[in-house]
């Protein structure tokens, strides 16, 4: 009861869903005290093709909703403290963790993207999802076309809504989401004077896969999420310092 929470977003998003067995993340969370809550959002897979097309083109809508009603969920059961819950996930969980702290800026004390998307409309111009006919027609479907939406839908352009703390955690290889995702959120926080730590290694891809770099980003994450919802964090806590690999 009355835990700090770490709410895990997978990625994917479609077609992807979280499972009832072993993940690494859970239990490198779960080990240090955290409660761990995983949702299975409108889009993901497992439900049926009515559920996951359910998800199409809600991207900061009513897939965000499913995550942010789950954690409310959480509350409301007396498992999570409000005072203490991080969001955090890569690919379209990072995605999805920027945009939640944009919208629910009272609800999360710290944010983690690791590999994020963060500008709907550079889906379209950036990275390899694009570059067949497949992919181009995939991203009209499942993102649509309409370019305010999607500039509406995209964290970078919020940045002066978040009051978490926010961590960004890129991979200068990553063909998926190119790391410009993560460097212009990063210009738009400084921009607005915005702290956040940035972890930058320009050999990895779409995610960390080098021992030595896993292990240094998660020490990293975990010294983070430590700082801001952690037996010591107050409400007053300072930000951790800026960290910075290259």
């Amino acid at each position: 009861k009355n835990l700090p929470l770490v709410v895990l977003v997978h990625g994917g998003p479609y077609g992807i869903r979280d499972n009832w067995e072993y993940d690494p993340d859970v239990q490198l969370l779960a080990s240090r005290g955290y409660a761990v809550l995983q949702v299975n959002f409108r889009g993901s897979g497992g439900y049926g093709a009515s559920f996951e097309a359910a998800g199409y083109r809600e991207w900061g809508g009513k897939m965000q909703d499913d995550v942010t009603d789950a954690t409310k969920w959480a509350i409301a059961e007396g498992a999570a403290d409000p005072k203490r819950i991080c969001i955090f996930g890569a690919s379209y969980g990072g995605y999805a963790a920027l945009n939640g702290a944009v919208r629910e800026p009272d609800l999360y004390r710290c944010t983690i993207g690791y590999v994020g998307v963060y500008n709907l409309q550079l889906m379209f111009s950036r990275g390899d999802i694009q570059q067949s006919l497949y992919g181009e027609n995939y991203l009209k479907t499942v993102l649509g076309e309409d370019a305010t939406v999607l500039a509406q839908r995209s964290p970078v352009n919020y940045v002066d809504r978040i009051k978490a703390k926010i961590m960004i955690i890129a991979g200068g290889m990553d063909k998926r989401v190119p790391p410009v995702h993560s460097q212009d959120l990063r210009i738009a926080l400084e921009k607005k004077g915005i702290a956040h730590e940035w972890l930058y290694q320009r050999n990895e891809a779409h995610g960390y896969y080098d021992e030595k770099n896993r292990e240094d980003m998660y020490t990293k994450l975990v010294a983070f999420i430590d700082a801001n919802i952690g037996a010591g964090a107050g409400a007053a806590a300072a930000p951790a310092a800026a960290a910075k690999s290259e």
